[in-house]
């Protein structure tokens, strides 16, 4: 695929960001990589693990030469932003491994997985607004929902970068790492812990979660429904009794 190397496990897919020489800028070609990427997934749902590799550089942003010459229709094409949103809607957990800075486009990106974990050199920043116009791929509103409304509105309108101690401190990653080769072992631990549980279970968590507060509680109820009918429930929740048992 262009500008991304996939590496296929069975219960993950590991996509690594691949425009070293330019700095892994997201243009159309890369879009519609991850487009093919989230094809896949929707097919054959497996975890996700979305990273820069560990040579310093997650994304920084968006290709400025394309995007300079995109005009209003190109806008709402939303050529960037819906690829970002189908990989926020993707079926199951999705896990982005950020070293170095996630810039513009980048951030954003990062934003569209469920979590983030970083390395002590990850930066994050949405300087849009200094080259004349919007973080228009997400950032507007999952940046809020990360870090609360008057943070993200602070961090949009100056552009001012985020380090990873703070990023940390205000929640916008998950984790944070010392060195570079720490980090995709932490983000595959990660990926681990959450396969240690139900793939049903996990899939239906991620769609409540993800869902409008209006489909609550009805949505919770009718998951709980399925899961209780499904064998592995059965399974689990019997080892689980005989170990107790056997204590």
């Amino acid at each position: 695929m262009s500008g991304l190397r996939v590496e296929e496990q069975p219960d993950r897919l590991v996509v690594t960001l691949d425009r070293p020489e330019k700095r892994n800028a997201i243009d159309t070609d890369l879009i519609a990589a991850l487009h093919e990427v989230c094809a896949e997934l929707e097919a054959h749902p497996r975890m996700l693990l979305l990273t820069g590799g560990t040579d310093g550089i997650f994304a920084g942003g968006a290709d400025i030469a394309q995007l300079r010459e995109r005009g209003r229709l190109d806008a709402l094409a939303a050529i960037n932003s819906a690829a970002f949103a189908r990989i926020r809607a993707l079926p199951m957990p999705t896990v982005a491994a950020i070293d170095g800075p996630a810039l513009g486009g980048g951030a954003e990106l990062a934003y569209a997985c469920d979590l983030r974990v970083c390395s002590a050199r990850a930066v994050f920043g949405q300087p849009e607004v200094r080259l004349g116009i919007l973080a228009g791929a997400g950032a507007t509103h999952r940046l809020p929902a990360l870090v609360g409304e008057a943070l993200a509105k602070e961090l949009l309108f100056t552009g001012r970068r985020v380090d990873a101690a703070e990023a940390l401190r205000i929640g916008l990653v998950n984790r944070v790492v010392a060195t570079p080769d720490e980090l995709l072992p932490t983000a595959h631990g990660l990926i681990d812990e959450m396969a240690k549980g139900s793939a049903l279970a996990l899939r239906l968590t991620k769609l409540a979660v993800d869902a409008p507060t209006a489909a609550h509680p009805q949505l919770d109820l009718v998951s709980q429904a399925v899961l209780f009918a499904d064998e592995e429930k059965h399974r689990r929740m019997t080892e689980f009794l005989d170990r107790r048992r056997g204590r």
